[in-house]
């Protein structure tokens, strides 16, 4: 609202010194990144207060894990607290006319509202299950829809094709503004004419670093447009369902998923800016989004909002975020990586998340064909989502098919040991912009 209200003032004729920073998307980041945090700082105390009155308290099986029974009681639903603060920095300094911030912002509400009935099932109804599965999976997979036929159909979601004209002179460096950044061109590699629909998305270790999903279609002519835009509708369905359950999967320890949701959030903002610039992915030789700059904006906010969650959520918690805010993170990064065409990065960038649903998925299967071929079930890790695994206080010899590596360590350490591997991850990811 203050980008906008500074627009309107400029476009009035009135002068304020400072007017102009508004221009410029670094500084836009950087304030909604700050206003974030200082909103989840001040509002999240009050927040946690009212959760404690209303006795919004978790509870918890006592399933042999280090420091479990010590969580009991306390408040949960802290997601809210995250989606506000995303919504402050948000509505203050992004262009809320972009079609990016109105999809993300849509996508933030709606996870977060299947969120939070699924917390206000468990909380107030007593129903430890929440939400069934196929409801939680139907709205998961309707918001996958929603955003993919949005993508198709939207004119104003597009891509600039590369030309081979090398004539092009640079018009402008002022590469960090964010108005008329659209018309810039630079080293013959695009034009403002080459505005295309595409299904085109980003792929490593290949020059160009371009995947088209036309070319999984078995179709030509006509057939073959409907079949691509198709593959891809349905990629971006199974991307954000993914990326929610996903991170609600993480979200077991104390500042786990928050602290590893804020740096997959640097680097898709960076992606984002990197994108939604034409100087800057020219020189990478990347897919220029025009407008998606804005998302760099709204990622900022994502990552301050996580950051001043982290104030209260860190060990020892004192607010868990629930799936009113797990099902929202990972419904904000699915989402951000199918409109920057970043998706298929994702299994490496967000390699926390994949791992520890494949943990699940493996011990599901692994147990259930154990027992129909030996009358018992069996386990690959002592515990599922992967986390637990090396928590677990439990030692059940022969039963477990790969035993614990070390002695149960604290959920402190973990998670400090899982930040590490995230940014680790991270970095590769931001490395493959250069290996082709």
């Amino acid at each position: 609202m203050i980008y906008h209200l500074f627009q309107y003032l400029e476009n009035a004729g009135v002068d304020i010194p400072g007017m102009g920073l508004m221009h410029y998307l670094s500084f836009r980041a950087m304030m909604a990144t700050v206003a974030s945090v200082l909103f989840a700082l001040l509002a999240g105390k009050r927040i946690i207060r009212q959760l404690q009155r209303h006795q919004i308290g978790e509870t918890v099986r006592d399933l042999g894990l280090q420091g479990q029974i010590e969580k009991k009681g306390t408040p949960t639903m802290g997601g809210v607290i995250i989606i506000l603060s995303v919504l402050v920095g948000v509505l203050l300094f992004c262009d809320l006319t972009n079609i990016y911030v109105i999809l993300l912002l849509f996508s933030t509400l709606w996870c977060g509202a299947l969120g939070f009935a699924d917390d206000y099932i468990k909380v107030f109804k007593h129903n430890k299950e929440g939400l069934s599965e196929k409801a939680k999976l139907f709205g998961q997979v309707a918001l996958g829809f929603i955003v993919a036929l949005t993508v198709w159909l939207s004119p104003d979601i597009v891509v600039r094709e590369k030309v081979s004209d090398p004539a092009i002179e640079v018009i402008t460096d002022d590469s960090d503004r964010s108005v008329n950044t659209e018309t810039q061109v630079t080293s013959g590699r695009y034009q403002e004419e080459d505005v295309v629909k595409s299904t085109k998305t980003t792929i490593p270790f290949v020059k160009t670093h371009e995947f088209d999903y036309r070319w999984l279609s078995p179709f030509k002519g006509a057939w073959g447009w409907y079949a691509k835009w198709a593959i891809y509708v349905l990629m971006i369905v199974l991307v954000i369902t993914a990326c929610s359950n996903g991170t609600n999967l993480t979200d077991g320890l104390d500042g786990l998923a928050a602290g590893t949701s804020a740096i997959v959030g640097v680097v898709l903002g960076i992606l984002a800016w990197l994108g939604g610039n034409l100087i800057d992915s020219n020189y990478l030789n990347i897919m220029y989004i025009p407008g998606s700059g804005e998302i760099a904006i709204f990622m900022s906010a994502f990552v301050g909002a996580l950051i001043g969650f982290l104030w209260y959520n860190s060990y020892p918690a004192q607010v868990f975020m629930g799936d009113t805010g797990s099902l929202t993170i990972g419904g904000i990064i699915g989402v951000t990586a199918v409109l920057i065409r970043k998706e298929l990065l994702l299994p490496l960038l967000c390699g926390i998340f994949f791992v520890e649903s494949l943990s699940v998925l493996l011990q599901r299967g692994y147990f259930k064909w154990t027992k129909k071929k030996y009358g018992e079930g069996r386990r690959i890790w002592s515990m599922t989502p992967l986390h637990h695994h090396f928590q677990d206080k439990k030692q059940v010899p022969g039963q477990v098919l790969i035993p614990k590596p070390v002695p149960p360590q604290h959920e402190a350490k973990i998670t400090a040991r899982f930040w590490i591997v995230g940014i680790i991850l991270a970095v590769s990811t931001l490395a493959l912009l250069k290996i082709r």
